[in-house]
């Protein structure tokens, strides 16, 4: 089992978040009350999250009463970031779901439409002025990091696509494609004619 420390600190952080963001809690609202058991798969770990109304709570558990439990690992898990994905997910059989879909659906989206204006409450301790300088900073080198990945992953894709061609280019694998599909029809016209071959005699 996982520490107790790290549920209680990360029940924190969620609760941090309410604080943070005022319109999260009317958000839940709807789901205050309902029990939503979490089973990471890998992890082989049970975590059952409720709000009260005012706070969430995380229990580290073996809990078998719950209103909605979902069964995943930890990165299909994560993909849950996007609400949108909770169904798609459910149809490839990565994810299980028993119980109310209504509860994973409100906890996605009040988690995913989490907005906190984090100059605001940086200005409590920074200043108006300063506080705006770091966030415009800080959002700089998160745009910078971005393109730099971006850069990177092309640069790779380059790398291995046409220097040590490790990987095929896209448009050789639709090429190849294609091909297949053409010799794929020539050999069935050539099946039919020695069948009608073999017929005529």
């Amino acid at each position: 089992m996982l520490n107790n420390f790290i549920v209680a600190l990360v029940e924190g952080i969620l609760n941090t978040a309410l604080k943070l963001d005022p319109t999260l809690g009317d958000r839940l609202s709807s789901i205050a009350q309902q029990r939503l058991l979490i089973d990471i798969r890998d992890w082989q770990q049970q975590f059952l999250v409720v709000f009260t109304g005012q706070q969430l709570h995380l229990y580290n558990t073996t809990e078998t009463q719950y209103d909605c439990m979902i069964s995943a690992d930890i990165n299909t898990l994560m993909a849950l970031k996007n609400p949108a994905m909770l169904t798609q997910l459910i149809r490839q059989d990565k994810l299980d779901l028993q119980g109310d879909l209504n509860i994973a659906q409100g906890f996605s989206n009040a988690f995913a439409a989490l907005n906190i204006d984090w100059p605001e409450h940086l200005s409590d301790y920074l200043g108006d002025a300063a506080a705006q300088q770091l966030w415009q900073l800080v959002k700089q080198t998160q745009q910078q990091g971005q393109k730099a990945n971006k850069k990177l992953s092309t640069t790779l894709t380059t790398l291995c696509q046409d220097e040590l061609k490790v990987t095929i280019h896209p448009l050789e694998l639709e090429q190849f494609k294609q091909h297949t599909r053409q010799l794929k029809a020539h050999v069935a016209q050539l099946e039919l004619r020695i069948n009608q071959l073999l017929q005529a005699k």
